[in-house]
């Protein structure tokens, strides 16, 4: 797990719960570490002034008597503290409180639950770091710096999508119910009766884009996770198809499903969107009077369930990178009749991929010949 510790490098561990204490101390010592363990911020401060001194605190924030901010700064007073690298251990995941910690005099920053494999790699780093900016202090600190802008630009975007998330959710859903209301209008003429559907059918793509951008935060962080349940498939796609079905009409393009399996035991909801993203996409980018098919089948232990469209298709050399954020293909022969350049819409097949993999499989683009078709294999749970 990465290079032997020199000369068996000291790590101080305060943090006043035992069960913390004894699993630093075990994951440190596995890798060559010495520990010493203090369960308060005076025994913390004792421990170093007695010395040996050690090359790196792990210090816990939230302590009784004296916070971790507090022991940090009255350690920096110390003149023998100045280089020896803090890394704080929190539960609090914010700008505030990675602002308090750099201003305590802290070099890093740790989110419980700590992994054992992240804790080594950041006590390693900060050794490392440590024994770098004696060496070549000038370049340590314009690394530091970018490092500290690149932490709290991760904040603010993780700050920014609790935003959209929460804030945004809940006027789309009173716009699409809103529309549903108009929609039981009876004297509605037809025109506007289209329209207000049209209105819901975009209110749905945003709610979808909404979810989309939570998930990709959640993947980033590895806490997407799919939660299995048996799922009515047949009952499923067509709740997706007939959500689709106004844009396709708008777009004269055939929906359709033929499914060969009945259930499975996989996450609806994740499973849901996954085909509402594919299906509009593959609409989107069919011609007019071109038709979108969701076809179902098992392959072994395995459900594959392809999306197939008669648009403008996905070059191979585009197979993968198609899945990438925002991407659009280059104009040309696969630009579709619309005059859209084949792609994702946004996040929309970025979600759908990390939904997959969610799931423990995969999502491909094969070659429809004409068109494209998107391959969703999902292994399936045989022990439910």
């Amino acid at each position: 797990m990465g290079a032997t510790p020199t000369n068996a490098d000291l790590v101080l561990v305060v943090d006043d719960n035992e069960a913390n204490r004894v699993l630093a101390q075990q994951t440190l010592e596995d890798e060559g570490y010495q520990v010493v363990l203090a369960a308060d911020g005076e025994a913390a401060l004792e421990a170093f002034a007695k010395g040996p001194r050690p090359n790196c605190v792990l210090l816990d924030v939230r302590m009784p008597r004296m916070s971790g901010f507090e022991v940090c700064e009255r350690l920096r007073e110390m003149p023998v503290s100045a280089e020896v690298p803090v890394i704080f251990l929190t539960a609090l995941r914010d700008v505030d409180t990675f602002d308090q910690a750099l201003r305590s005099g802290g070099d890093d920053f740790l989110t419980k639950p700590v992994r054992p494999t992240e804790l080594v790699v950041r006590v390693k780093t900060a050794i490392d770091l440590r024994r770098t900016r004696l060496e070549l202090r000038e370049h340590y600190e314009l690394l530091r710096g970018q490092r500290d802008r690149l932490m709290r630009v991760q904040l603010m975007k993780e700050r920014l999508m609790a935003f959209v998330v929460h804030d945004l959710k809940n006027p789309v859903n009173a716009m699409d119910l809103h529309a549903q209301l108009v929609l039981r209008d009876k004297t509605l003429s037809d025109d506007s009766r289209h329209s207000v559907s049209q209105i819901r059918t975009e209110a749905r793509s945003l709610t979808r884009m909404i979810m989309n951008l939570l998930d990709i935060a959640k993947a980033d962080e590895g806490k997407l996770e799919a939660k299995r349940a048996a799922v009515d498939l047949p009952r499923l796609v067509a709740e997706v198809l007939a959500e689709i079905e106004p844009f396709a009409q708008a777009k004269s393009v055939v929906v359709k499903s033929a499914l060969e399996i009945e259930t499975a035991h996989l996450d609806a909801d994740l499973l849901r969107r996954t085909l509402s993203n594919l299906v509009e996409n593959a609409v989107r980018h069919c011609p007019k009077d071109g038709n979108v098919v969701v076809t179902a089948a098992n392959v072994g232990d395995v459900a594959e369930i392809r999306v197939r469209d008669t648009g403008a298709g996905v070059p191979r050399d585009m197979w993968e990178k198609v899945f990438d954020p925002f991407v659009q293909l280059e104009n040309g022969p696969n630009k579709s009749s619309s005059g859209a350049s084949r792609g994702g819409r946004g996040l929309g097949l970025a979600f759908c991929k990390l939904a997959a993999e969610a799931h423990g499989g995969t999502l491909g683009v094969e070659d429809g010949a004409p068109g494209a078709v998107f391959c969703l294999r999902l292994p399936l749970d045989l022990s439910s």
